[in-house]
């Protein structure tokens, strides 16, 4: 299998038992999770040697966010230790017609003032196949920018192909700062992935598409697709299509291109939802081991459907499933019988 690797923020998540609210709730479930911390357990899942690149700090929550990775295989050796704090952001889970809530508790962070003396990604980028990034990384802070510049042009000295998941968090910055800062990271990115929304907030392009009501024009995404490759010089564009009915029932599907075929992928009905924190994340996580290891684009893109449609029913952060499972979902075996 390959090496991949992740730089990012792995944060401490409190999440309201159940479907309480915050104003009621006594008590929280402790979780770890983040977004590129996300796609490296969803990596090593899968079998691949996948690295968490962060800075957390020495004390015994900073382990535990370490230990939490090292538990589903991930490897930590990159991890710089110091810093005063782990970020912590806390979950509203929604339902029905009420939404979901996420309130971010992350500023000063070990990793947001993390210096590029603290890792030597020519090292770390070493024999590596895969490099994975996300907006939310460079959104941190100005000093997390940096680091993803850096992580970014060593990856390329490697011959290390990068992918990047757009991710803009409008609780971290405006749009007029998101594009001035992703643009230009945008020439070392082969894989773009990200919504309709992103890729018109992170970057200025939107595609002819009304989300909103359920509505998905695909030839309006094949459009955008072509300019953003023509743009930015990406190999490969690929875009997840929420159709969000309600904080319970969405409908997911996704679309690929590479400058030759596009295509989209069967459609999945989730209802209900569990937990659609990292939803994206397991999508990335699915394409990358999608384009690393199937014949072609269409069934990478089938795998990281059906892979973040079952992780929208694992409470969590992480996408706790196998290969097997996630192929089993993806030849439509939909069932949910259980298997014995």
């Amino acid at each position: 299998m390959s090496k991949i690797v992740t730089l990012g923020e792995i944060m401490l998540r409190l999440s309201t038992p159940g479907n309480t609210r915050f104003v009621q709730s006594d008590s929280f479930d402790v979780v770890y999770g983040g977004g590129e911390a996300n796609v490296a357990v969803s990596c090593a899942n899968y079998g691949h040697e996948a690295y968490f690149v962060t800075k957390l700090p020495k004390h015994e929550i900073g382990q535990s966010a370490v230990n939490a990775l090292r538990k589903y295989g991930v490897n930590t050796n990159y991890i710089s230790r110091g810093g005063d704090r782990v970020g912590i952001y806390y979950l509203e889970t929604g339902a029905s017609m009420r939404p979901s809530k996420v309130i971010y508790d992350r500023a000063n962070s070990a990793i947001a003032e993390a210096d590029a003396s603290d890792f030597d990604f020519d090292a770390i980028m070493e024999g590596a196949d895969w490099f994975h990034w996300s907006g939310i990384t460079p959104a941190i802070s100005d000093k997390a920018a940096e680091l993803t510049l850096l992580a970014c042009q060593a990856a390329k000295r490697h011959n290390v192909t990068v992918s990047v998941d757009l991710n803009f968090r409008k609780k971290l910055w405006t749009k007029e700062k998101a594009q001035s800062i992703m643009r230009p990271l945008m020439e070392y990115v082969d894989v773009c992935i990200g919504n309709e929304e992103d890729a018109e907030l992170c970057l200025g392009f939107k595609p002819d598409a009304d989300v909103n009501s359920g509505h998905t024009d695909a030839e309006g995404y094949k459009d955008i697709f072509k300019q953003m490759r023509e743009t930015f010089g990406f190999k490969t564009v690929v875009t997840t299509l929420r159709e969000s009915f309600s904080a319970s029932h969405n409908g997911w599907k996704a679309l690929i291109y590479d400058g030759n075929e596009f295509y989209t992928s069967k459609r999945y009905d989730i209802e209900p939802i569990i937990d659609r924190v990292g939803g994206g994340d397991s999508f990335s996580g699915g394409i990358i081991h999608g384009l690393l290891t199937k014949p072609n684009q269409a069934e990478a893109l089938e795998f990281a459907v059906a892979a973040s449609a079952l992780k929208h029913t694992i409470p969590g952060d992480f996408n706790l499933v196998s290969i097997e499972e996630v192929e089993a979902l993806a030849g439509g075996d939909a069932s949910g019988r259980v298997q014995r």
